[in-house]
């Protein structure tokens, strides 16, 4: 059996831009999915702490060390610019890596720079 458990989370960014007409996504500062592993393409959750809208999408990179997090094509209906956010993604764990396995999550400052990645016990 396999469980889907968080893998990273990105922890209170802010929205710096919503760009309605691009074709859909969320661009993240580059140094911000490092920070966290999270890969281009890769599917997320969007959970606005400033509305309670919660969404899924996926990753683009951003220019790196921006701050950059713009909500693009449809997600750019669910946050505006000065929201706050927090980022999930998932991963499929079978039942024997359980135990073992750690999520990551990025601590960030006021403008969206890590400030500190800490292991989620």
């Amino acid at each position: 059996m396999h469980y889907n458990i968080l893998k990273s989370k990105i922890h209170t960014v802010r929205v710096t831009e919503a760009n309605l007409k691009y074709n859909g996504s969320i661009t993240i500062d580059a140094d911000l999915l490092d920070a966290a592993k999270i890969k281009k393409y890769e599917q997320i959750h969007i959970n606005n702490a400033s509305n309670g809208s919660r969404i899924m999408t996926y990753v683009l990179p951003g220019k790196r060390g921006s701050g950059e997090v713009c909500m693009n094509g449809g997600a750019a209906l669910h946050a505006k610019v000065g929201d706050t956010i927090h980022l999930l993604t998932f991963v499929s764990v079978p039942d024997e890596e359980m135990d073992d396995f750690v999520p990551l999550v990025v601590f960030t400052d006021e403008n969206n720079h890590v400030k500190s990645v800490e292991e989620y016990r």
